[in-house]
């Protein structure tokens, strides 16, 4: 496989250099691993810092700014960042007012925020967690005890992001992100595997006639492998597993992500989002907002991923609030 890269063992590093060329509202510490917000420590604020292995941009890095998050920590490509990563991160965006932590449910990366969050105590600063773990798909996968964080991640980040923004304390911002995390669901499809840069080649092999139903993002085994559906088809079943374990009624209006998962064109992610709306609608599920594009990706890997959360009044209004990152910009 052909590769824009100057080596397997570089590629993070270089990425680093060019998000810092691109984003000068970033302040990028490459040395360290480090992605933050150039005006951090923002006085009043809380500081929210996530992280996680690379290869799923614009998660995490691309989502530091204004109204998300204040710190991402990239380790390399599918592998967790380290404790030094957070601690220092924390350090970084703390201004008085404490952090929280957004982890995905990964065994490596929920070890390692827990040891950063000891050393991050041990320097005087308040930390929380909330750990995401919306993939409806598989529990108990190649890499975590339990259900993944994957699409849902995003909800955290904004909704927390937004009202910490606010100035919450907080407890305030750690209940909405854990509010969030457990009013989110989330489910995957691939067409093809992710090709990391040190093997050079997909992770894992699909026939060009199969697609492989709950894939977990770094490329884990789904739930079930079948014959190639047509988009249409692969709503239905999408919309199905997410139902099933997350009833809904008319009432409950939803935040709907058609997700690609990095070698899928927004020429069908639209196509696709279309039957995923058509799908929730003949199921009597209330759409409130859509957001359809790249955003928590498998490096090259074809296929999508739908992520729905429950909204209420509050949640909706901080999804509307102003947010500023490389990877997602409305409002002022």
């Amino acid at each position: 496989m052909k590769m824009l890269i100057n080596g397997a063992d570089r590629v993070v590093a270089d990425a680093l250099r060019g998000m810092a060329a691109a984003h000068p509202r970033l302040r990028v510490e490459v040395q360290h691993r480090l992605v933050l917000r150039a005006d951090a420590p923002v006085d009043g604020k809380v500081g929210l810092i996530s992280g996680g292995g690379s290869g799923h941009e614009p998660l995490h890095a691309g989502f530091v700014g204004p109204g998300m998050l204040d710190a991402a920590c990239p380790g390399e490509v599918f592998t967790s960042p380290v404790p030094d990563q957070m601690t220092r991160a924390a350090g970084a965006v703390d201004a008085g007012q404490g952090v929280l932590m957004v982890v995905k449910n990964y065994t490596g990366d929920v070890l390692n925020f827990d040891m950063a969050a000891e050393l991050i105590e041990d320097e005087g600063i308040t930390v929380d967690q909330v750990v995401v773990d919306d993939d409806v798909a598989v529990t108990d996968s190649t890499f975590t005890a339990g259900r993944r964080g994957v699409g849902g991640t995003l909800f955290v980040h904004k909704l927390a992001g937004a009202v910490a923004q606010e100035g919450a304390p907080l407890s305030r911002v750690a209940e909405v992100g854990r509010r969030v995390a457990a009013a989110s669901r989330s489910f995957g499809v691939a067409l093809h595997g992710p090709t990391t840069p040190a093997k050079g080649s997909p992770t894992f092999d699909l026939p060009p006639d199969e697609l492989e139903l709950g894939i977990g993002i770094h490329g884990e085994p789904g739930r079930d492998r079948r014959a190639m559906l047509s988009a249409a088809e692969i709503a239905d079943v999408t919309v199905e597993a997410l139902l099933a374990d997350f009833p809904l009624s008319p009432s409950d209006p939803v935040l709907c992500l058609t997700n690609g998962m990095g070698g899928t064109p927004l020429l069908e992610l639209y196509g696709f989002h279309a039957e995923v709306v058509r799908a929730l609608g003949e199921r009597g599920v209330t759409l409130a907002r859509s957001l359809v594009g790249n955003y928590v990706t498998s490096l090259d890997m074809a296929g999508c991923s739908v992520s729905l959360c429950r909204l209420d009044d509050e949640l909706l209004r901080l999804w509307d609030a102003p947010v500023s990152t490389p990877g997602l910009r409305w409002g002022r």
